[in-house]
Protein backbone atom coordinates (compact mmCIF):
# COMPACT_ATOMS: atom_id res chain seq x y z
CA UNK A 1 0.00 0.00 0.00
CA UNK A 2 1.25 3.62 -0.86
CA UNK A 3 -0.42 7.09 -0.15
CA UNK A 4 -1.64 8.98 -3.14
CA UNK A 5 -0.67 11.80 -4.64
CA UNK A 6 -1.58 14.62 -1.80
CA UNK A 7 -1.86 11.55 1.13
CA UNK A 8 -5.49 13.32 1.40
CA UNK A 9 -9.00 12.91 1.06
CA UNK A 10 -9.22 14.23 -2.23
CA UNK A 11 -6.85 11.62 -3.90
CA UNK A 12 -10.06 9.60 -3.91
CA UNK A 13 -11.04 10.69 -7.85
CA UNK A 14 -14.39 12.88 -7.83
CA UNK A 15 -13.89 14.43 -4.15
CA UNK A 16 -13.06 17.81 -3.44
CA UNK A 17 -12.73 19.73 -0.03
CA UNK A 18 -13.66 23.20 0.85
CA UNK A 19 -12.70 24.76 3.82
CA UNK A 20 -13.42 28.42 5.74
CA UNK A 21 -11.44 29.49 8.83
CA UNK A 22 -12.81 32.29 11.12
CA UNK A 23 -9.94 32.89 13.36
CA UNK A 24 -10.19 36.98 13.40
CA UNK A 25 -10.52 38.30 16.60
CA UNK A 26 -12.98 37.27 19.00
CA UNK A 27 -13.67 34.45 16.25
CA UNK A 28 -11.93 30.48 16.63
CA UNK A 29 -14.32 28.02 14.67
CA UNK A 30 -14.62 26.86 10.99
CA UNK A 31 -16.17 24.63 8.59
CA UNK A 32 -15.26 21.80 6.20
CA UNK A 33 -17.34 20.37 3.17
CA UNK A 34 -16.87 17.24 1.56
CA UNK A 35 -18.11 17.41 -1.86
CA UNK A 36 -18.13 13.82 -3.95
CA UNK A 37 -19.25 13.44 -7.39
CA UNK A 38 -22.95 12.91 -7.85
CA UNK A 39 -24.19 9.42 -7.67
CA UNK A 40 -21.93 8.55 -4.39
CA UNK A 41 -23.56 6.41 -1.69
CA UNK A 42 -23.17 7.18 1.83
CA UNK A 43 -22.79 5.98 5.25
CA UNK A 44 -22.46 7.06 8.61
CA UNK A 45 -21.76 5.42 12.68
CA UNK A 46 -22.19 7.69 15.36
CA UNK A 47 -20.41 6.52 18.78
CA UNK A 48 -19.88 9.23 21.06
CA UNK A 49 -22.19 10.01 23.82
CA UNK A 50 -22.53 13.73 22.85
CA UNK A 51 -23.28 14.08 19.43
CA UNK A 52 -24.80 16.78 17.17
CA UNK A 53 -25.69 15.81 13.73
CA UNK A 54 -28.04 16.35 10.88
CA UNK A 55 -29.41 14.00 7.97
CA UNK A 56 -27.89 10.97 10.19
CA UNK A 57 -30.89 8.74 10.11
CA UNK A 58 -31.75 9.36 6.13
CA UNK A 59 -28.04 7.35 6.15
CA UNK A 60 -29.57 4.12 7.95
CA UNK A 61 -29.26 1.17 5.59
CA UNK A 62 -33.47 0.64 5.98
CA UNK A 63 -34.24 4.42 4.82
CA UNK A 64 -34.93 5.14 1.46
CA UNK A 65 -32.06 7.95 0.54
CA UNK A 66 -28.45 6.67 -0.81
CA UNK A 67 -27.43 9.16 -2.21
CA UNK A 68 -24.97 12.11 -0.17
CA UNK A 69 -24.39 15.63 -2.61
CA UNK A 70 -22.16 16.62 0.55
CA UNK A 71 -20.97 16.13 3.77
CA UNK A 72 -20.37 19.18 6.26
CA UNK A 73 -18.02 19.05 9.75
CA UNK A 74 -18.28 22.08 11.64
CA UNK A 75 -17.32 24.14 14.59
CA UNK A 76 -19.94 26.19 16.70
CA UNK A 77 -21.84 22.97 18.27
CA UNK A 78 -25.39 22.64 17.73
CA UNK A 79 -25.04 26.36 16.34
CA UNK A 80 -23.33 25.00 13.60
CA UNK A 81 -25.36 22.71 11.91
CA UNK A 82 -27.02 25.81 10.21
CA UNK A 83 -23.93 25.83 8.06
CA UNK A 84 -25.41 22.98 5.94
CA UNK A 85 -28.11 25.59 5.04
CA UNK A 86 -25.60 26.98 3.18
CA UNK A 87 -24.21 24.19 1.43
CA UNK A 88 -27.71 23.25 0.39
CA UNK A 89 -28.53 26.02 -1.61
CA UNK A 90 -25.26 25.99 -3.51
CA UNK A 91 -26.14 22.25 -4.07
CA UNK A 92 -29.10 23.16 -5.53
CA UNK A 93 -27.73 26.01 -7.58
CA UNK A 94 -25.31 23.18 -8.84
CA UNK A 95 -28.47 21.24 -10.23
CA UNK A 96 -27.82 18.39 -7.94
CA UNK A 97 -30.35 17.34 -5.21
CA UNK A 98 -33.07 14.44 -4.44
CA UNK A 99 -35.51 14.25 -7.05
CA UNK A 100 -38.74 14.26 -5.07
CA UNK A 101 -40.99 14.71 -9.05
CA UNK A 102 -40.99 12.72 -12.22
CA UNK A 103 -42.39 15.79 -13.62
CA UNK A 104 -40.85 18.70 -12.69
CA UNK A 105 -36.81 18.92 -12.55
CA UNK A 106 -36.76 21.52 -9.60
CA UNK A 107 -38.21 19.70 -7.31
CA UNK A 108 -34.66 18.22 -5.60
CA UNK A 109 -34.25 18.69 -2.37
CA UNK A 110 -30.18 18.68 -1.41
CA UNK A 111 -28.67 16.01 0.98
CA UNK A 112 -25.78 16.86 3.33
CA UNK A 113 -25.86 15.02 6.18
CA UNK A 114 -23.39 16.93 8.94
CA UNK A 115 -21.84 16.58 12.21
CA UNK A 116 -20.54 19.12 14.83
CA UNK A 117 -17.55 20.00 17.19
CA UNK A 118 -17.81 21.94 20.23
CA UNK A 119 -15.53 25.02 19.87
CA UNK A 120 -17.83 28.08 21.64
CA UNK A 121 -16.52 30.65 23.47
CA UNK A 122 -12.81 29.44 22.48
CA UNK A 123 -11.77 32.52 20.51
CA UNK A 124 -13.39 35.04 23.20
CA UNK A 125 -17.43 35.30 21.78
CA UNK A 126 -19.48 32.73 22.54
CA UNK A 127 -22.06 33.42 20.38
CA UNK A 128 -19.42 33.29 17.26
CA UNK A 129 -20.13 30.15 14.88
CA UNK A 130 -19.76 29.43 11.70
CA UNK A 131 -23.06 30.50 9.79
CA UNK A 132 -24.89 29.26 6.59
CA UNK A 133 -22.38 32.13 4.71
CA UNK A 134 -19.24 30.13 5.46
CA UNK A 135 -20.94 27.01 4.62
CA UNK A 136 -21.99 28.32 1.23
CA UNK A 137 -18.01 29.62 0.89
CA UNK A 138 -16.54 26.32 1.82
CA UNK A 139 -18.48 24.48 -0.78
CA UNK A 140 -17.61 26.75 -3.94
CA UNK A 141 -14.26 26.45 -2.68
CA UNK A 142 -13.71 23.02 -2.54
CA UNK A 143 -10.87 21.47 -4.77
CA UNK A 144 -9.62 18.19 -5.30
CA UNK A 145 -5.81 19.55 -4.52
CA UNK A 146 -3.95 19.14 -1.51
CA UNK A 147 -5.94 19.36 2.23
CA UNK A 148 -4.56 22.60 4.12
CA UNK A 149 -3.90 20.81 7.24
CA UNK A 150 -3.83 22.40 11.08
CA UNK A 151 -5.87 24.92 12.41
CA UNK A 152 -8.07 25.22 9.95
CA UNK A 153 -12.17 24.71 8.70
CA UNK A 154 -13.76 22.35 11.30
CA UNK A 155 -10.58 22.09 13.21
CA UNK A 156 -9.92 25.94 13.89
CA UNK A 157 -10.93 25.64 16.86
CA UNK A 158 -10.33 22.37 18.21
CA UNK A 159 -8.54 20.83 21.26
CA UNK A 160 -7.23 17.26 21.55
CA UNK A 161 -6.50 16.05 25.58
CA UNK A 162 -5.15 19.44 26.64
CA UNK A 163 -3.44 20.03 23.12
CA UNK A 164 -4.49 21.75 19.83
CA UNK A 165 -6.15 19.47 17.70
CA UNK A 166 -7.41 20.69 14.25
CA UNK A 167 -7.70 19.21 10.89
CA UNK A 168 -5.80 16.02 8.84
CA UNK A 169 -5.93 14.02 5.93
CA UNK A 170 -4.54 11.07 4.82
CA UNK A 171 -4.48 8.20 1.81
CA UNK A 172 -4.09 5.01 0.82
CA UNK A 173 -4.07 3.26 -2.39
CA UNK A 174 -4.28 -0.46 -1.88
CA UNK A 175 -2.54 -3.00 -4.35
CA UNK A 176 -5.63 -3.74 -6.30
CA UNK A 177 -6.25 0.02 -6.87
CA UNK A 178 -8.63 0.86 -4.83
CA UNK A 179 -8.03 4.18 -3.28
CA UNK A 180 -9.40 5.27 0.35
CA UNK A 181 -9.10 8.56 2.27
CA UNK A 182 -10.17 10.63 5.18
CA UNK A 183 -10.70 13.40 6.50
CA UNK A 184 -11.00 13.59 10.47
CA UNK A 185 -11.06 17.21 12.79
CA UNK A 186 -9.47 16.01 16.10
CA UNK A 187 -11.46 17.91 19.34
CA UNK A 188 -10.71 14.97 21.75
CA UNK A 189 -11.79 14.58 25.29
CA UNK A 190 -9.16 11.93 25.35
CA UNK A 191 -5.37 12.42 24.55
CA UNK A 192 -3.78 11.75 21.25
CA UNK A 193 -0.25 10.87 23.54
CA UNK A 194 0.80 7.85 24.57
CA UNK A 195 1.71 8.32 28.50
CA UNK A 196 4.55 6.58 28.22
CA UNK A 197 6.66 7.92 25.61
CA UNK A 198 4.97 11.07 24.98
CA UNK A 199 5.05 10.03 21.46
CA UNK A 200 1.51 10.12 19.10
CA UNK A 201 -0.53 6.80 19.54
CA UNK A 202 -1.55 7.41 15.50
CA UNK A 203 1.76 7.33 14.30
CA UNK A 204 2.63 3.01 14.45
CA UNK A 205 0.04 3.38 11.32
CA UNK A 206 1.80 5.27 9.34
CA UNK A 207 3.13 4.26 5.79
CA UNK A 208 6.71 3.77 5.00
CA UNK A 209 9.02 7.08 6.09
CA UNK A 210 5.14 9.11 6.39
CA UNK A 211 6.27 10.59 9.98
CA UNK A 212 9.63 10.44 9.42
CA UNK A 213 9.85 14.30 9.88
CA UNK A 214 8.28 14.44 13.28
CA UNK A 215 10.16 15.36 16.17
CA UNK A 216 11.08 12.78 18.26
CA UNK A 217 9.33 12.47 22.11
CA UNK A 218 11.14 12.50 25.35
CA UNK A 219 9.78 10.01 28.02
CA UNK A 220 10.83 12.19 30.47
CA UNK A 221 9.18 15.53 28.84
CA UNK A 222 5.77 13.10 28.63
CA UNK A 223 6.13 12.10 32.37
CA UNK A 224 6.16 16.19 32.90
CA UNK A 225 3.53 16.51 30.92
CA UNK A 226 0.78 13.80 32.49
CA UNK A 227 1.80 14.90 35.47
CA UNK A 228 0.65 18.53 34.99
CA UNK A 229 -2.36 17.33 32.98
CA UNK A 230 -3.73 15.22 35.66
CA UNK A 231 -3.36 17.69 38.22
CA UNK A 232 -5.91 20.22 35.94
CA UNK A 233 -7.73 17.39 35.53
CA UNK A 234 -8.69 16.48 39.03
CA UNK A 235 -8.87 20.56 39.75
CA UNK A 236 -11.13 20.94 36.88
CA UNK A 237 -13.30 17.76 37.22
CA UNK A 238 -16.23 19.66 38.04
CA UNK A 239 -16.63 21.56 35.72
CA UNK A 240 -16.86 19.01 32.39
CA UNK A 241 -19.69 19.06 30.80
CA UNK A 242 -21.09 16.24 27.92
CA UNK A 243 -20.59 17.31 24.64
CA UNK A 244 -17.75 20.01 24.66
CA UNK A 245 -15.23 17.68 22.83
CA UNK A 246 -16.30 15.35 19.86
CA UNK A 247 -14.04 14.33 16.77
CA UNK A 248 -15.63 13.88 13.82
CA UNK A 249 -14.60 12.55 10.02
CA UNK A 250 -15.56 11.25 6.51
CA UNK A 251 -14.08 8.66 5.17
CA UNK A 252 -14.44 8.25 1.15
CA UNK A 253 -13.34 5.53 -1.60
CA UNK A 254 -13.84 4.96 -5.37
CA UNK A 255 -14.93 1.33 -4.54
CA UNK A 256 -18.30 0.04 -4.95
CA UNK A 257 -20.33 -0.30 -1.97
CA UNK A 258 -24.06 -0.37 -1.20
CA UNK A 259 -25.48 1.29 1.49
CA UNK A 260 -25.12 -1.10 4.12
CA UNK A 261 -21.48 -1.92 3.40
CA UNK A 262 -21.14 1.99 3.54
CA UNK A 263 -22.11 1.95 7.04
CA UNK A 264 -19.88 -1.02 7.75
CA UNK A 265 -17.35 0.67 6.89
CA UNK A 266 -18.03 3.61 8.86
CA UNK A 267 -18.33 1.39 11.60
CA UNK A 268 -14.81 -0.10 11.12
CA UNK A 269 -13.35 3.42 10.57
CA UNK A 270 -13.93 4.14 14.37
CA UNK A 271 -11.09 1.68 14.85
CA UNK A 272 -8.95 3.76 13.72
CA UNK A 273 -9.87 6.82 16.12
CA UNK A 274 -9.23 3.93 18.85
CA UNK A 275 -5.91 3.61 18.25
CA UNK A 276 -4.98 7.37 18.13
CA UNK A 277 -7.27 8.85 20.56
CA UNK A 278 -7.32 7.47 24.40
CA UNK A 279 -9.99 7.36 25.58
CA UNK A 280 -12.67 8.17 22.77
CA UNK A 281 -16.55 7.69 22.10
CA UNK A 282 -16.67 8.81 26.22
CA UNK A 283 -19.99 10.39 27.50
CA UNK A 284 -18.43 13.88 26.13
CA UNK A 285 -17.34 12.96 22.82
CA UNK A 286 -19.61 13.09 20.05
CA UNK A 287 -17.68 11.13 17.70
CA UNK A 288 -19.19 10.50 14.10
CA UNK A 289 -17.32 9.54 10.76
CA UNK A 290 -19.31 9.53 7.69
CA UNK A 291 -18.12 7.26 4.36
CA UNK A 292 -18.43 8.23 0.70
CA UNK A 293 -18.26 5.59 -2.03
CA UNK A 294 -18.30 7.09 -6.17
CA UNK A 295 -18.76 3.77 -7.17
CA UNK A 296 -15.65 3.96 -9.98
CA UNK A 297 -14.15 0.46 -8.48
CA UNK A 298 -15.48 -2.90 -8.50
CA UNK A 299 -14.45 -5.38 -5.26
CA UNK A 300 -13.28 -8.55 -6.98
CA UNK A 301 -12.99 -10.89 -4.15
CA UNK A 302 -14.90 -10.77 -1.19
CA UNK A 303 -11.80 -10.13 1.23
CA UNK A 304 -11.09 -6.98 -0.40
CA UNK A 305 -13.77 -5.06 1.58
CA UNK A 306 -11.70 -6.66 4.12
CA UNK A 307 -8.44 -5.04 2.86
CA UNK A 308 -10.64 -1.37 2.33
CA UNK A 309 -12.04 -1.28 5.99
CA UNK A 310 -8.50 -2.09 7.11
CA UNK A 311 -7.20 0.47 5.26
CA UNK A 312 -9.59 3.00 5.84
CA UNK A 313 -9.34 2.29 9.69
CA UNK A 314 -5.35 3.42 9.40
CA UNK A 315 -6.06 6.48 6.94
CA UNK A 316 -8.20 7.34 10.14
CA UNK A 317 -5.69 7.08 12.66
CA UNK A 318 -2.72 8.40 10.59
CA UNK A 319 -5.12 11.56 9.67
CA UNK A 320 -5.23 12.48 13.29
CA UNK A 321 -1.16 11.82 13.39
CA UNK A 322 -1.27 14.70 11.04
CA UNK A 323 -3.52 16.94 12.33
CA UNK A 324 -2.01 17.23 15.50
CA UNK A 325 1.41 17.52 13.78
CA UNK A 326 0.29 20.32 11.90
CA UNK A 327 -1.73 22.39 14.34
CA UNK A 328 0.24 24.95 15.62
CA UNK A 329 -0.47 26.68 19.56
CA UNK A 330 -3.19 29.77 19.85
CA UNK A 331 -2.78 32.20 22.41
CA UNK A 332 -6.50 34.04 23.30
CA UNK A 333 -5.84 34.54 27.04
CA UNK A 334 -5.98 38.35 26.47
CA UNK A 335 -9.41 37.59 25.11
CA UNK A 336 -10.83 35.33 27.78
CA UNK A 337 -10.34 32.47 24.99
CA UNK A 338 -8.45 29.55 25.24
CA UNK A 339 -4.76 29.22 25.55
CA UNK A 340 -3.94 25.29 23.90
CA UNK A 341 0.04 24.50 23.23
CA UNK A 342 0.62 22.41 19.88
CA UNK A 343 2.13 18.92 20.39
CA UNK A 344 5.34 20.03 18.62
CA UNK A 345 5.74 22.59 20.73
CA UNK A 346 5.36 20.05 23.43
CA UNK A 347 7.42 17.51 22.60
CA UNK A 348 10.55 20.42 22.39
CA UNK A 349 9.76 22.04 25.60
CA UNK A 350 8.25 18.75 27.52
CA UNK A 351 6.10 21.06 29.41
CA UNK A 352 3.81 23.96 29.19
CA UNK A 353 2.87 26.51 31.75
CA UNK A 354 -0.80 26.73 30.79
CA UNK A 355 -1.34 22.68 31.32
Amino acid sequence: MRPGPHNAITDVPGVRVGQVTRDEPGWLTGCSVVVPPPGTVGGVDVRGGGPGTRETDLLDPVNLVDRVDAVVLSGGSAFGLGVADGVMQEVYAAGLGWPVSPTDPAARVPIVPTAILFDLGRGGAWLHHPTPADGAAAYRAATDGPVVQGCVGAGTGAVAGGLKGGIGSASCVLDGGITVGAIVAVNAMGSALDRLTGDLLGRSRGLVDEFAQAPSPDPEAARAYWAQRDAVAVATRGTATTGTATTIGVVATDATLTKTQCRKLAQVSHDGLARALAPVHTAYDGDTVFTLATGRRSLDHPLDEVDLQSAAADCVSRAIVHAMLAATSIDRTAEGGLLAPAWSDRSRTGTHPHL
